[in-house]
């Protein structure tokens, strides 16, 4: 019967009922719940006053639900993940509700619920004066109006409440039995009763009633006992779930032993009665259903015969119950809605935490369900989830180029977060290898030689080129500017993992060769280059600037004052962090591998594409961010140097689909950390295997599927051609032509110093210095004599250094001089004297030397022959006589 169908068959419910209350049901109701007011005399305009001055209008706020994350099918179906509560309720329509419950609710609860106006006289009457007068045990009176009330002010107070402690504060008072509570309870539900339908009032009871637990509503509470929705629930089912409602801690139905239930119970025949408590509540619910005429007497004796049978379906709560391995996924997506939620002003409150628990949310993501599939297969196949040898930890990730989108993400443990099964069982974790610290990951892991790439970023930033040679030989190196903190000096010789030399950009990267990537380093800045790996988004996993240090002492972390972390002050981004000695996580890098298949422009990861509240409307989810990281030109010049590493280092990871793609490996010291890195133009993916704590070489160790340092290999390659064939992918832009130019440089003029002289010069310009032995040369023995090349070479050219074996000195200068004089003077110098003669036509050049080779102060050895040309008078010389004497 509807609000508007009542009728007046109670006078003291039809006053209470009408509009403008008057003094006469003030009195009636205020001397009905506080007998002892009345009888200690105080007088009724006192108790008049009291209750008018009541607040009279119930705010209704949203109630608490639970929140799902869903990812979504290729044919854009939804796929739930997880739900998050703190009271298990899912608020549903007044048409999702069978009538079976709605008939029992009233039959059971409130049989004049259609009748009053919002107070039951005669039930309050009753339970008051059993509990104020009579003092016999609690006995319920409210109306359904009052109880919708009483769950509405506990729900609003929950709400309202900012921490645990407010919250329980909150509980205890709303449950709290006082005379002054039910007068509240009572002038609220006049007041709601004069503005709120009845079919509205009991679908807000039924959707926020209690069932034990943490089960609130009737659609979670059908879900939970009987594994079906409220909508499909019998009549025996309706009334045992309405039953709950009068006594939830003795009635529910997941408590088979409880005492309270009637565990002990046994019929004539000396059987026990399961769930005896909820069963004789049940059938006084169907009696009543029947008496009212809202079921059959056919339908009332089945459902009497009926056992009560519950089928406890728990509700999936947190990560752990998302499918396959997505669960780190999803504690991802509870990280960055706690984050973009929480309110810095308010660091106890936990703003995020509260709405993701309370909320109402239903959170979709951009999770890939095909690849995570293929992701989860790969890892599955190649990396266990323990070895006997040592804590292995494995990682792939994938995100969208050009959105951050993450794909897929998955590790080699199941996840947890309860501390008895992770105690237990090494193949459980509760932290996310993937992420950062403060987004539930680890500290993170040296990401090796893939870091090395943003060292040829800021190669190509600083207008170097790809072909641009160097010195990349294997040596010690004592210096390296960093204007940051005034430049880097020591002793650094990094080795190389094996005989490969590189002098340019692109065979460094190619073959990763160690020193070639340092020689490079030297050239630049190293702050520079820390800027440049910031720029795509790297970070420390542990939250600080790269080349920062949190301080430890012999007992561990070294705090401040205010109870923060100490950073150490004397850390700095050194040449080793080009070689990748930063502890950062996998998204950070996988991030940035899409910025630079992305022509430089890096996207922060996004996780969630949209969030609907409970009320429908949407809330808006972390907004995406996008920037340059670099020039297009200058992230062009790098991916073609990192497309020529699958034809070097990342071989292994060749997926064959024709898709073109970036890369680098990496490999920590000692073997002790693996990675592929890259991407196509559509898709970026990271594998990392190594050590999750403690130190193993991976080199020394095989899984089932190969050698545990080439896992990362099989897994890249199996992730991304899955991808190549969903995604595909373009060619990468061509560089610039300016990439590719040799840049020449003068090699410095040594002649005259000494060879270690020489080569610390000739270093020094870039070049790599070698020996080329003695040669003849007028200079002191030992004196460097020149170089092969000279003049200008590039950066990274071979010269070879001569020193001098003192055996040469000037030959005389004897043109002019008589041939016989000239001939002593060599001869006694210890050279051979050869003589040649020249026609001249001057008389006074006749016997003097006209020239010499080798010429005059020209070195030669001696022993060596001097060619002198002497002047002989030719034809037509002479003092012109005239002719015949005759």
């Amino acid at each position: 019967m509807s609000a508007q169908k009542r009728t007046a068959s109670s006078a003291a419910g039809g006053l209470l009922g009408l509009v403008g209350l008057s003094a006469l049901a003030g009195v009636l109701v205020t001397a009905a719940v506080t007998p002892a007011l009345a009888v200690t005399g105080m007088a009724a305009n006192n108790s008049i006053s009291l209750f008018e001055n009541l607040p009279g209008y119930l705010e209704v706020q949203p109630l608490t639900q639970k929140s799902d994350i869903y990812a979504t099918n290729p044919d854009g179906s939804a796929v739930h993940l997880a739900t998050f509560f703190d009271d298990n309720r899912e608020e549903v329509a007044w048409d999702q509700m069978s009538q079976f419950l709605k008939d029992a609710a009233v039959a059971g609860e409130d049989p004049r619920f259609y009748e009053h106006g919002g107070v039951d006289i005669q039930g309050t009457v009753r339970a008051a004066l059993n509990e104020y007068v009579i003092g016999g045990a609690t006995q319920g009176g409210s109306s359904i109006t009052q109880q919708y009330v009483k769950n509405v002010l506990l729900n609003n107070a929950v709400r309202e409440a900012k921490t645990d402690e407010e919250r329980q504060e909150a509980i205890d008072s709303a449950i709290e039995t006082t005379p002054e509570r039910k007068l509240k309870e009572i002038r609220y539900a006049i007041a709601l009763e004069k503005k709120t339908p009845k079919d509205e009032i009991l679908r807000g009871y039924l959707n926020i009633a209690f069932f034990g637990g943490r089960v609130y509503g009737v659609e979670s509470a059908s879900m939970y006992y009987f594994g079906k929705h409220a909508s499909e629930v019998s009549p025996a089912e309706a009334a045992s779930l309405i039953a709950i409602t009068n006594n939830p801690e003795k009635f529910r139905l997941d408590r088979p032993d409880s005492e309270a239930n009637g565990a002990a119970t046994v019929d004539k025949a000396g059987n026990p009665v399961p769930y005896a408590a909820n069963k004789e509540r049940r059938d006084y619910i169907l009696d009543r259903m029947l008496e009212y005429k809202k079921i059959t007497q056919e339908d009332h004796d089945a459902a009497i015969a009926t056992p009560v049978a519950p089928v406890i379906t728990p509700p999936s709560t947190g990560c752990q119950s998302a499918p396959g391995n997505s669960a780190y996924f999803c504690d991802y997506v509870v990280n960055v809605v706690q984050h973009a939620y929480d309110d810095p002003a308010t660091p106890d409150v936990n703003e995020g935490t509260k709405l993701l628990r309370q909320g109402g949310l239903q959170i979709y993501t951009t999770l890939d369900m095909e690849l995570q599939a293929v992701a989860e297969q790969a890892m599955a196949e190649n990396v266990p989830m323990t070895d006997p040898e040592f804590d292995v930890g494995s990682v792939a990730v994938s995100v969208k180029v050009g959105t951050g989108e993450v794909l897929a993400m998955t590790q080699n443990k199941r996840y947890s977060q309860d501390p008895d099964v992770l105690a237990s069982s090494p193949e459980y974790s509760a932290i996310n290898y993937s992420t950062d610290f403060d987004y539930g990951g680890s500290s993170g892991f040296q990401p090796g030689s893939t870091f090395k790439v943003f060292t040829l970023g800021e190669w190509l930033n600083e207008g170097h080129s790809l072909r641009e040679s160097f010195n990349g030989s294997r040596r010690n190196f004592t210096s390296f500017p960093a204007a940051c903190y005034g430049g880097w000096s020591g002793s650094f010789d990094p080795k190389n993992d094996d005989s490969t030399n590189a002098n340019n950009a692109v065979d460094a990267t190619k073959y990763s060769v160690n020193t070639a990537f340092i020689a490079m380093g030297q050239q630049l800045d190293l702050c520079k280059i820390k800027d440049f790996a910031q720029a795509f988004g790297v970070k420390r996993a542990d939250g600080l600037e790269l080349g920062q240090k949190f301080e430890y002492d012999d007992n561990g972390p070294v705090y401040n004052e205010d109870g923060t972390r100490k950073v150490n002050p004397d850390a700095v981004f050194g040449p080793s962090a080009i070689l990748g000695t930063e502890e950062v996580a996998p998204l950070s890098m996988v991030e940035a591998y899409a910025g630079i298949a992305n022509n430089g422009m890096t996207c922060k990861p996004v996780v969630i594409t949209k969030i609907v509240q409970a009320d429908g409307s949407e809330l808006a989810p972390p907004a995406p961010e996008c920037w340059q990281s670099t020039t297009p030109e200058v992230a062009h010049g790098m991916a073609y140097a990192m497309q020529q590493t699958f034809s070097g280092t990342a071989a292994q990871s060749n997926t064959y689909t024709g898709v073109p793609h970036i890369g680098k490996t990496g490999t920590t010291d000692g073997n002790e950390g693996t990675w592929m890195n890259g991407a196509s133009t559509k898709v970026a993916t990271v594998t990392w295997v190594g050590n999750a704590t403690g130190h193993a070489n991976l080199r020394q160790i095989s899984f089932d599927s190969g050698s545990a340092a080439t896992a990362r290999h099989r897994m890249w390659s199996h992730i991304m051609e899955f991808a190549d064939n969903k995604y595909g992918g373009d060619e990468f832009p061509e560089p610039d032509a300016s990439a590719f130019r040799q840049v020449l440089v003068d090699i410095p003029q040594v002649a005259g110093l000494t060879f270690d002289q020489a080569k610390q010069a000739i270093e020094a310009a870039g070049f790599v210095a070698e020996d080329g032995g003695q040669q003849d040369s007028n200079l002191p023995a030992g004196q460097v004599s020149g170089t092969d090349p000279s003049g200008q070479a590039g950066k990274g050219t071979t010269i070879r250094i001569f020193t001098s074996n003192g055996s040469m000195k000037a030959v005389p200068n004897v043109v002019g001089m008589q041939a016989d004089a000239a001939e002593n003077a060599l001869k006694n110098a210890g050279y051979k004297v050869q003589k040649q003669n020249e026609d001249t036509t001057d008389p006074s050049k006749v016997g003097l030397v006209l020239s010499q080779n080798p010429g005059a102060d020209a070195s030669a050895k001696q022993g060596d022959t001097v060619t002198i040309v002497i002047g002989k008078l030719g034809a037509g010389g002479g003092d012109g006589g005239n002719g015949n004497d005759g």
